[in-house]
């Protein structure tokens, strides 16, 4: 991945920048983000400590305007305006009813698209979005603005991501045509990533990462894990570790073991649980780490994730690394952006 430069001409804010994973990607893809607006005071520490420059706004994304965002396009050659609204109640993990209510942060982002008029736009979601209303009005305001737009449901491991994470990826250009990125194959897999790290004790932390730590498993996970195979399910268990759930109709991935020549599962908020997900670590006996997810979301090996000055909340940090964009997906969308800049 190329060094981040340290100026750039197309100058982007970030709405919902959590950690930062969006705004490192483009930033290593030659975009400086100038600023990146959320309302999680709690991510501010790993935003602004691996995004030199980038400044961390802690705001309500209803509670700004034009004049919050215009400042930081002065003097920019191209301005650009990105943005990953909290997407759960879109989720393929999540079977409520979805309402307007759950896509008024989608509107708001169409809302400061049409106050801002930036010169480029991009929104990352997950695919689900795509079939909302929502999703068709975002669409009409672009095109009512004159904006050229492309969207596609794309697959993480295309981008260098050893995730079957799939995501809804959209551009959109008042300077010209543009396309979302597409990538060859090749994510790679759970060994390429996480092999390397040193091993660790269920619970623990690293004493030289405080990142590279769990959460401690049950007495009867401790147990179930032990008889978990690499790609294997519940079904490889004794009986009496089996819990009723088990025992009906069930989906096969909770308490999943990852298989290091394989991608990993989407990481969610909830990778710190061995129980909701294949987010059992291949061969240790516990779950994967903090630092082992975020490597998976392709954040590099040292992005700080927390202050080391104060103690590493493991379902806080599981938080934001989960809700992140993933690095390499960012930092292709940035070179499109950068690469329609370049032709003009």
């Amino acid at each position: 991945m190329p060094a981040v430069r340290p100026a750039s001409a197309i100058h982007a804010v970030d709405l919902f920048c959590g950690i930062g994973g969006l705004t490192h990607g483009l930033a290593r893809s030659g975009v400086a983000v100038k600023a990146g607006f959320d309302n999680d005071e709690s991510c501010r520490y790993a935003y602004e400590a691996n995004n030199y420059g980038s400044q961390f706004v802690a705001a309500d994304i209803r509670d700004i305007g034009r004049e919050h965002i215009e400042p930081y396009f002065a003097g920019a050659k191209a301005s650009v305006l990105v943005g990953c609204a909290p997407c759960q109640p879109f989720s393929a993990y999540n079977r409520k009813l979805k309402t307007e209510a759950d896509c008024a942060l989608v509107y708001e982002f169409a809302r400061l698209i049409e106050e801002t008029r930036p010169d480029f736009v991009s929104m990352e979601n997950v695919p689900g979005l795509a079939k909302h209303d929502a999703f068709a009005d975002f669409l009409e305001t672009l095109e009512h603005l004159e904006y050229d737009s492309d969207a596609a449901i794309v697959v993480c491991s295309d981008y260098g991501i050893p995730q079957k994470r799939k995501r809804l990826v959209l551009l959109a250009s008042r300077l010209g045509s543009i396309r979302v990125p597409r990538c060859s194959p090749g994510g790679g897999t759970v060994r390429e990533f996480i092999g390397a790290l040193p091993p660790i004790g269920d619970g623990e932390a690293h004493p030289d990462d405080p990142a590279h730590i769990t959460l401690a498993l049950s007495t009867i996970n401790k147990r179930r894990i032990r008889q978990s195979k690499p790609g294997g399910t519940w079904k490889d268990w004794d009986d009496d570790l089996l819990s009723p759930c088990h025992r009906g109709a069930y989906y096969p991935a909770p308490y999943g073991r990852m298989h290091w020549d394989d991608t990993a599962p989407t990481i969610t908020t909830q990778f710190c649980y061995y129980s909701t997900g294949r987010f059992g670590h291949p061969e240790q006996d516990r779950a994967i780490s903090v630092r082992e997810a975020a490597l998976l979301q392709t954040f590099p090996i040292d992005y700080e994730l927390w202050d080391k000055g104060r103690p590493l909340f493991v379902r806080d940090a599981a938080r934001h690394v989960g809700n992140a964009v993933p690095v390499k997906l960012a930092h292709a969308i940035g070179t499109s952006i950068v690469e329609a800049v370049d032709v003009r």
